[in-house]
Formats: C-alpha cells, structure tokens, sequence
C-alpha cells in the first residue's frame, strides 16, 4: 500500500461522505435515528484535518490517525465501529501490505465490537462480500453498490433498525452505503 494512494483515497472517501450527507441521513430516518450522514461527515471531515495538521510519516500511522478520529469525532455506533475497523487495519498494516489482509483485520474488529454477521443487515454486509471478493479479485465498483442495495431486503437483528422487525425490510442499511463509499473510492484511489 502506498501513502500517497492511501491519503487520496481517504480525501475521496471523505468528499464522497460529504457530498451524500443529506442521502445517508435520509437512510438513517427509516431505519435509525436520522443521523449517520452528519456524523460520517463531521468525522470524515476531521480526519482530513488531521491528516493534513499532523501529517503523518507511514501507511500504519495514517490509519491509526483515522481510527482514532473517528473514534473521537463520530457519533451514534458508527464512530466506533469505524474506528475499529481502522484500528484492525493499522495493526495489521505492520504486518503485511497486502490490502485484502488488512481488509480483512478491519472486518474481524468490526465484528468484534459490533458482534455482527453477514445477513444482520449492517455494514458487514458489505465489508464481507468485499473482503471475499477482494480475495477472488473480483472486486469492482459495480459489486460494492450491489452489496449495499442488497441490504433492502434483509430485516435488520443489530442497532436501532432492529426495532423496527419486518418494517427494516425495504429499507437499504446506511452504514452500509457509507461503507460501499469507502470501498468504491479505495477502487478511484487505485489502492488495489
């Protein structure tokens, strides 16, 4: 992985958010609290200040700077859940450059804050079919929205969405929109 694709892709990432803001907290109405656009927003927001305030020297550090961001900056569940998942990349970003591995670290540390599988109706949903795919190389930005629109039909077990039963069914997840814009823009940004 290199730095300079790494902090493209999180500028992306974050102009992504910030364009979708009003999209993604539409989402959030149905299903949660209405909220997950301006929050993604004011922490993707906060990461690029950081990033550009404190410029940091290595691919492991730039995730570190991220995870530790959104943790602090990002409401609701999705500060931390994200915030896990770039904590997962960090450590394994020592270990190895090999984007699917820490792709897949992310993931194991999303699923260990949120307790969550695929079928839940969240932004595992997501993050697994992207993990596999990226295995597979079969990885395009067509799949990931497919990935995200797939959530519609399944009825939510995990958030506030699970409140709702049978009436989450319809309703695309939001966390798992602003994951399908993480990946689609890692794609723009050519780290893979």
């Amino acid at each position: 992985m290199e730095k300079e694709k790494i902090l493209t892709w999180l500028h992306l990432f974050a102009d992504k958010v910030s364009e979708n803001n009003q999209y993604l907290s539409d989402l959030d109405s149905a299903i949660g609290d209405g909220d997950h656009g301006t929050n993604m927003a004011r922490g993707t927001t906060a990461v690029i200040d950081a990033l550009e305030e404190k410029q940091p020297e290595t691919v492991t550090d730039i995730f570190k700077l991220t995870a530790m961001t959104l943790i602090s900056k990002v409401g609701g569940a999705s500060g931390p859940l994200y915030g896990s998942a770039f904590m997962g990349m960090t450590k394994a970003s020592m270990q190895t450059d090999d984007v699917q591995q820490i792709l897949a670290s992310g993931l194991a540390e999303i699923q260990k804050r949120g307790k969550a599988v695929a079928g839940e109706k969240t932004m595992v949903d997501v993050w697994v079919p992207v993990v596999s795919a990226l295995k597979e190389n079969t990885l395009t930005a067509d799949s990931i929205t497919q990935f995200a629109e797939a959530t519609k039909e399944l009825q939510a077990t995990k958030g506030r969405a699970s409140y709702l039963g049978e009436r989450s069914v319809g309703h695309i997840d939001p966390g798992a929109v602003s994951s399908s814009y993480l990946f689609s823009t890692m794609l723009e940004a050519g780290v893979i």
